[in-house]
């Protein structure tokens, strides 16, 4: 039985809030990319995180009770691609202008077609299959900048490489968050996710992490903080309303990544990259709402 009732309402005002957290979180870890390798940042993100999540738990009467759990395989699972997509998302952000590194994390949907193909022999409508084409166009475009003029942008092949990754295990990570909200709190896993993350991002100690100055420790408290509301706010929002309803409000993501850009780092994208990422969002927007828009074709 479902610990939290569904209500499409407060689930669009979270994930909405998630959206602007997550969007101040990408900043945080962009600005702190400048000094700090990314598994320092991902342990301090991970780690900061614990601070909102455990106040959490308190304020609604579910600690200690909160690190209970039912499912311990299950929250391994959803941390493990938790834990790769931040690493893959947050050196796509190292690499890459905000608003890009959001819109290839769009991909998420659009990687579910071939694989549905692949592995288990479906057969996607004409709709769902040009919206997959589009999108992967979409990155196409987005990948021009690197082959424009003497050199080959190493930094942006990195940074779309890691993009794509980051597509691929958030789509695994949505798939077990899912799963868990039938039986678990959402509080419980915020929790596991952001210990096991932590303890992911220490592992990379040894590889060398940065003596940085205080303004960065700043922005690294930040990431973590912002990180740890943002994912407080989705996995209640994915408790409370389906997948398919809260989907478009995600794509807001990439206006606040655009503003940020333009406001705090002055970037503009290439034309060919920002192309690019209004396509990949386009694609992403009509395999959500495929089977919607086929049946009123089909009427």
């Amino acid at each position: 039985m479902s610990v939290t009732r569904e209500h499409p309402a407060w689930g669009i005002a979270l994930r909405l809030t998630a959206t602007l957290l997550f969007a101040v979180m990408g900043l945080m870890v962009r600005l702190a990319s400048a000094e700090a390798p990314v598994g320092q940042i991902v342990f301090h993100r991970s780690a900061w995180a614990l601070v909102p999540v455990l106040l959490y738990l308190t304020w609604r009467g579910q600690f200690p009770r909160g690190l209970r759990t039912r499912h311990p395989l299950g929250h391994v699972r959803r941390s493990l691609y938790g834990c790769a997509s931040m690493f893959f998302s947050f050196l796509s952000l190292s690499k890459l202008p905000l608003a890009l590194a959001t819109a290839l994390g769009f991909l998420a949907p659009l990687l579910a077609v071939p694989v549905g193909v692949i592995f288990l022999r479906e057969r996607p409508g004409l709709l769902v299959g040009g919206a997959a084409v589009l999108g992967f166009g979409g990155v196409l475009l987005m990948l021009a900048p690197a082959f424009i003029g003497p050199t080959l942008d190493s930094a942006t092949l990195v940074g779309v490489g890691a993009g794509l990754a980051t597509a691929a295990t958030t789509l695994g990570a949505r798939v077990e968050v899912k799963r868990l909200t039938a039986t678990e709190l959402p509080g419980t896993i915020v929790l596991y996710f952001s210990l096991i993350c932590a303890a992911g991002g220490l592992a990379t100690w040894p590889l060398g992490w940065a003596d940085v100055s205080g303004t960065a420790f700043l922005f690294l408290v930040g990431a973590g903080f912002a990180g740890g509301l943002a994912h407080i706010c989705m996995t209640e929002a994915v408790a409370r309303a389906p997948i398919s309803l809260l989907a478009p409000f995600e794509y807001t993501a990439l206006l606040w990544a655009v503003l940020f850009d333009l406001l705090i780092f002055g970037l503009v994208p290439a034309l060919p990259s920002l192309l690019g990422a209004l396509l990949v969002v386009a694609a992403a927007v009509l395999v959500v709402f495929a089977d919607r828009l086929g049946r009123m074709l089909g009427r």
